[in-house]
């Protein structure tokens, strides 16, 4: 065996790295493309609110890792794919960021970010019925994209809000430490 494959090999082996996942009914495909890069499924899970299904969400990335705090921090490209199994509204997703600025990343900058999410507001339909898919994807030297079925698009430039927004998913206090697990592939 070549020097090459084995490290392939080796590679594979200690990746996190999944095949597609279903998670309640919503397959969530091995790769993705974002900005010419081939991203990897890292885990998937299901968001719940209390006892109630809200979405399937999978998290995508160029290097696998379990580490929450090293994927955040990574100024690589990531994405986060939603799938909603119930009708939501588009202030019920807003608020949902805003609590989660409030809980993981709060401080001086907190007020700055929020504004920032009037941005992607335009980018979400005023209801994200079952089955509809958003997906927020960050790319270094772009920023962060939000595009909704039914919605638009809208980008946020610089990682700063990045980092807020996936910490919604990754952060100590995440909307729900079911999904972040799946996420991180556990």
């Amino acid at each position: 065996m070549t020097r090459l494959a084995l490290a392939a090999l080796a590679l594979c082996a200690a990746s996190p790295a999944l095949a597609e996942q279903k998670i309640a009914g919503v397959a969530f495909p091995d790769s993705a493309v974002v900005g010419g890069q081939t991203l990897r499924l890292n885990g998937a899970g299901l968001r719940r609110k209390f006892i109630v299904k809200v979405y399937a969400g999978g998290l995508y990335l160029a290097a696998p890792s379990r580490d929450a705090a090293a994927i955040v921090a990574a100024d690589a490209p990531k994405r986060v794919r939603m799938v909603f199994l119930r009708k939501v509204s588009k202030a019920q997703v807003l608020d949902a960021y805003r609590e989660g600025f409030e809980k993981n990343s709060g401080g001086p900058g907190l007020a700055a970010l929020v504004a920032k999410l009037d941005r992607i507001a335009a980018a979400i339909p005023a209801e994200l019925r079952e089955g509809t898919e958003m997906l927020v994807t960050y790319v270094p030297g772009e920023g962060t994209t939000v595009v909704a079925a039914g919605g638009g698009t809208a980008t946020v430039e610089g990682k700063e809000f990045a980092d807020a927004l996936f910490l919604n998913w990754l952060g100590a206090k995440p909307a729900d430490d079911d999904l972040k697990a799946g996420m991180l592939g556990r």
